[in-house]
């Protein structure tokens, strides 16, 4: 939930099932690990005790834990892989919006890519978290003139192939380790079929 977003959100979803949940982390965002921006499909791992809480945020901030993401974007990008480090923060004009700002300005955020596969005027791209800022993929590949298809924020670019319901980012895979075995756990969700049929007719002109 957020403003203009209260209800009809994943964490509504997990406390009709999971009553239980307030207070762990507080009451705005009650055994949330880490979030998923609206519209990005995919992994997410919540919490159902406040220790497994502290161990799972522990892991996505010292990185042991890790998340990994597929997007379609516009364009082709030079090379097959890179980093993409720049700090992260509020736009100066637009409050609403995130952008790469200056140092003292932001905070540092750092993205991978791996190139998957071309798709003549789109790409498909393997992006790896070091950090997690609010946005991070989103602005990162924007700011490099690589914008994710269907992302109403911050891609300029409306003509699409198909209709899209938001930005084509996906969070594939979700590695961790359990915070009471600590036994190691990948997870990995399949794409959502508005991003195959992308995929499919992206092909089929290619």
């Amino acid at each position: 939930p957020a403003p203009g977003n209260k209800t009809g959100t994943l964490l509504n979803g997990v406390l009709h099932h999971c009553p239980n949940l307030p207070g762990i982390s507080g009451k705005l965002r009650p055994g949330i690990v880490h979030r998923l921006d609206k519209d990005t499909t995919g992994c997410i791992v919540i919490a159902k005790t406040q220790e497994s809480l502290v161990s799972l945020q522990l892991q996505i901030q010292k990185r042991i834990a890790k998340r990994n993401y597929l997007a379609v974007v516009h364009g082709v990008p030079k090379g097959d892989e890179g980093t993409i480090i720049g700090s992260i923060g509020r736009h100066p004009i637009d409050r609403k919006k995130y952008s790469v700002v200056n140092e003292d300005k932001g905070r540092y955020a750092c993205t991978h890519w791996h190139l998957i596969e071309r798709l003549n005027q789109y790409s498909l791209i393997k992006f790896k978290l070091e950090t997690g800022r609010t946005h991070q993929i989103r602005v990162h590949s924007s700011h490099i003139g690589h914008p994710i298809v269907g992302d109403q924020t911050y891609s300029r670019c409306k003509k699409l192939p198909i209709n899209l319901s938001g930005q084509v980012l996906h969070a594939k895979e979700l590695s961790l380790n359990h915070p009471v075995t600590k036994n190691s756990m990948e997870f990995v969700a399949p794409l959502p079929n508005e991003f195959e049929s992308l995929l499919k007719i992206l092909r089929l002109r290619n």
